[in-house]
């Protein structure tokens, strides 16, 4: 919308049960009001989409969304899809591969990138689908199988884990012949893959992108949430580093994903994907704690230079031009990872976009550092401490994070972060 002064640009929030980042979210928006580009003045705003009956000619208010709902749900999936194709609305993430947004397809996709996935088999249903002409089809066309012969193959341990994943549902560590039909035939009506476990390895590390921006972090699974992001610099190898991170942001690229999470094990310079395929990726206060500030300033910098440069989405993919990469017998593995690296910038405007960080939303950084270390903030961590942990924990998690919260302050101070 343009009105006599500035152009407002308004960025939709499609929540489900969180309020923590969303509040930080509006409030730095709020502060930051209006920016200039190119000589213009552009106003922000936000708004939280409701859930109602929509026309699919009725228009789109909204320049860009981000979505943490429509995994789950058809009906906010389908308005985005709507939004996307007759408004031009641009997306966090793009709702037409989503079907690919679960292991499996984003594992096939590396697989055939090159990347090194730990061996992997996909089983059929233990119980077929309560589905009459599933139930023909199972019957007359599934082969039956060893479940123990293709567990030999793999080898033990092994991990048992549902092929769209999400949230740790039905992820099972599997050590022997009984537990693996245990675990089996418990998985029900769930799609199962298994995967050979990766042991001995040197970190597990989880990186968050947005845009074009990475951060890698070191992840603990086996704590607690408040524990599992451990405050760790330079804990991988300067290659496996720049190998997650071309990861990271390789698989966003050719999915058109703009904001999601992915999991590596890594073993010195070795490192092995196992999970990067993350709708809602995990950006909760008490989660991340020390690396909410640079999650919160890159979804609001990403959101504006999707919104004010009107970056258009692109729902389509180019597989063959990374396949092509791949299929280049003249490249070796750091070629080919250079090369990802190119397309994933081409793709997500790196440049552009950090020079618009630098000259539009040049005060941004200091502005978030400013507010974590506000009373208001202080206020929403309180708040949000309350409603996640019970009371006799409260004074210690908010000694926990505040003390985190603090190490980042000083750790950040005179840099841009």
């Amino acid at each position: 919308m343009t009105g006599k002064d500035a152009t407002t640009h308004l960025i939709g929030l499609l929540l489900g049960t969180e309020d923590d980042w969303p509040r930080a979210f509006e409030t730095l928006v709020r502060r930051l009001g209006t920016v200039r580009h190119d000589g213009k003045k552009h106003h922000l705003t936000t708004e939280r989409i409701s859930i109602e009956p929509f026309d699919l000619r009725d228009p789109v208010r909204h320049d860009v969304v981000i979505d943490r709902l429509a995994w789950w749900y058809f009906h906010p999936r389908e308005w985005l899809k709507k939004a996307a194709l007759v408004d031009d609305t641009y997306l966090l993430n793009n709702p037409f591969t989503f079907q690919a947004m679960e292991k499996h397809s984003a594992y096939c996709a590396m697989i055939r990138l090159g990347f090194d996935i730990p061996a992997t088999v996909l089983v059929p249903y233990k119980n077929p689908l309560d589905h009459e002409k599933w139930a023909y089809t199972a019957s007359t066309y599934n082969v039956p199988f060893d479940l123990d012969e293709v567990a030999g193959r793999i080898g033990f341990p092994m991990f048992m884990k549902p092929f769209d994943g999400g949230a740790w549902r039905g992820v099972s560590r599997v050590q022997d012949t009984e537990s693996l039909h245990t675990t089996y035939d418990a998985s029900g009506q769930m799609l199962m893959h298994l995967q050979s476990a990766v042991d001995g390895f040197d970190a597990f590390a989880r990186s968050l992108t947005i845009g074009p921006e990475t951060q890698v972090m070191k992840f603990r699974p086996e704590l607690p949430m408040h524990d599992r992001y451990e405050v760790s610099h330079n804990f991988l190898t300067p290659e496996a580093g720049q190998e997650v991170l071309t990861l990271s942001r390789t698989i966003n690229a050719f999915f058109r994903w703009e904001f999601n999470s992915c999991e590596a094990l890594v073993t010195g310079d070795r490192v092995q994907p196992i999970d990067y395929a993350n709708a809602c990726p995990d950006i909760a206060i008490t989660s991340l704690h020390y690396y909410f500030p640079w999650a919160i300033r890159n979804l609001i910098s990403w959101s504006i230079f999707c919104a004010v440069t009107e970056r258009r989405p692109r729902i389509d993919t180019n597989s063959r031009t990374w396949f092509d990469v791949a299929d280049d017998p003249h490249l070796d593995w750091n070629a080919k990872l250079g090369r990802y690296a190119q397309l994933s910038d081409e793709y997500f405007e790196a440049e552009a976009y950090r020079e618009f960080c630098s000259r539009t939303l040049g005060s941004l950084p200091e502005m978030v550092r400013e507010w974590i270390h506000s009373q208001e903030f202080d206020d929403l961590l309180v708040e949000t401490v309350r409603k996640t942990y019970p009371v006799h924990e409260h004074d210690k998690f908010v000694a926990h994070f505040r003390g985190l919260l603090d190490l980042w302050h000083a750790d950040t101070a005179g840099s841009a972060e």
